[in-house]
């Protein structure tokens, strides 16, 4: 008996994702899920070594039987040092495989699962040009899945807009970017600052701006293109409107579905126990960028000054840009550390405010966990994401002109913990955080697309 007849008769699904930030374990969530679910089908999930091995480091669940990752080609010299490896370096090495990469790892899996051929393939969103190919000359079916949010997804379908108005705001003004346009469905009109530069690009020479650009173009060839939020936190404006450019829109936003988990090895969680109920600044700026030098200290000064209790998740790299004897002054009162599990400390009753770069993941985490945000944006997404968060949920402030300085954040810090407007943004957070609670529910529209993207990929 051969072994391809031996296999039973199920499909084989094939993940292949954008190796950098937050998309690897957004992706691997929605393995995760998918896999608990459908035990009948086999998954393979391919991504580079590095991140696959630390998405395995951090996995405290079983994994079902039916998943396997594959390291694909990251194109990394052998000599080079894996420890001090810059991200933008990693990913010019990476795109010197790509897509050849995925197309061995496709055949990989293939081989290593006794021949099952791949059936259907889910592509992170960024991939769609040329992995959507891939699955065209694979004659299979595929699904995209966007881990930015929804409303960065219309900007990018209103690229080509954007771009025409802002030449011609470029020929009237003197000062282009301040102007607002509307042209977002169920936005608020926009400055073309908000919009991250990359949009601007008519030839941009960065290969990942150049997959942004592209995708669009080839999203409607999906049998489905999944957001990773829920529909209810999202105007039905900006639903209808990317409805309308894609087969089948379905919601779920499983980037989180595993990221609660994690060790506490810098005594975060006992500290935040001596705190009381939402009086402490939790300060992260993500791994991505970070704000200058100059606003490290006027930050720093301004937690003093104001007496608030901080937890503050910096890398030591960062702490020569803190006031001289800055840690010391502060004592016990704050907490100075360079990781934290940060789904865990914002679920923390202690929790007051989330300063924040204002990265998506970092903004849905907040708002699941009902916590306010003061938003220092620093890059791509970051700007339109504040917007939202301060204009159309209203669950948090902007630091003016995108700058920390110190008179700036005693101003936020003072408006969230002691002013009437900060008590009507944290109804609204915890408001917000119910919706979502009743979202993520047996009832919300998330468990239904799961369920509908469940017999996408099950269909022969």
């Amino acid at each position: 008996m051969s072994v391809t007849k031996s296999l039973p008769p199920a499909g084989h699904v094939a993940l292949c994702t954008f190796p950098f930030t937050s998309h690897p374990q957004a992706l691997f969530g929605l393995v995760f899920s998918l896999a608990k679910e459908a035990p009948q089908l086999q998954f393979s999930f391919l991504c580079t070594r590095r991140s696959n091995s630390m998405i395995l480091s951090n996995e405290t669940n079983i994994l079902p039987t039916n998943i396997k990752t594959y390291d694909v080609d990251d194109g990394l010299p052998e000599v080079i040092d894996h420890l001090t490896l810059d991200q933008a370096l990693e990913s010019r090495y990476f795109f010197k495989r790509f897509p050849g990469n995925f197309r061995r790892g496709v055949d990989t899996a293939v081989a290593e699962t006794g021949g099952r051929s791949v059936t259907f393939l889910i592509i992170d969103a960024f991939f769609s040009l040329d992995l959507g190919k891939l699955a065209e000359e694979m004659n299979v079916p595929w699904v995209a899945f966007m881990v930015p949010a929804p409303h960065d997804l219309a900007v990018w379908f209103q690229q080509d807009l954007i771009q025409q108005l802002y030449t011609n705001a470029q020929t009237h003004d003197d000062h282009p970017e301040d102007q607002v346009v509307d042209i977002i469905p169920g936005l608020p009109p926009v400055p073309f600052k908000d919009f991250q530069d990359e949009v601007f690009q008519r030839n941009p020479s960065s290969p990942v701006v150049q997959l942004i650009s592209s995708m669009v173009r080839k999203l409607p060839k999906a049998s489905a293109v999944v957001l990773n939020s829920y529909e209810e936190l999202n105007p039905s404006l900006l639903t209808n409107y990317l409805m309308s450019k894609v087969q089948n829109l379905l919601y779920m936003p499983l980037a989180l579905s595993m990221t609660a988990s994690g060790t506490d090895a810098t005594g975060c969680l006992p500290w935040l126990d001596q705190q009381k109920a939402t009086s402490v600044a939790y300060i992260s700026f993500g791994t991505m960028a970070t704000p200058g030098p100059y606003e490290f200290e006027a930050l720093a000064e301004a937690l003093e000054e104001s007496g608030v209790p901080f937890l503050w998740s910096l890398k030591d790299k960062f702490k020569e840009y803190l006031p001289d004897g800055f840690i010391e002054r502060i004592g016990m009162r704050g907490k100075v550390v360079p990781w934290v599990s940060q789904r865990q400390v914002l679920e923390h009753p202690s929790i007051g405010v989330h300063v924040t770069h204002s990265g998506y993941n970092s903004v849905l985490e907040s708002i699941l966990c009902g916590v306010p945000m003061i938003c220092r944006s620093l890059w791509a997404d970051n700007h339109l994401n504040a917007k939202m968060v301060e204009e159309v949920w209203g669950i948090g402030v902007r630091v003016e002109n995108r700058v920390i300085t110190k008179s700036g954040m005693i101003k936020c810090l003072d408006l969230i913990f002691q002013q009437d407007k900060g008590k009507k943004i944290r109804q609204a957070a915890t408001a917000l955080k119910q919706v979502s609670e009743r979202a993520a529910g047996p009832d919300g529209v998330a468990a239904k697309h799961f369920e509908t993207l469940l017999q996408i990929i099950s269909e022969k």
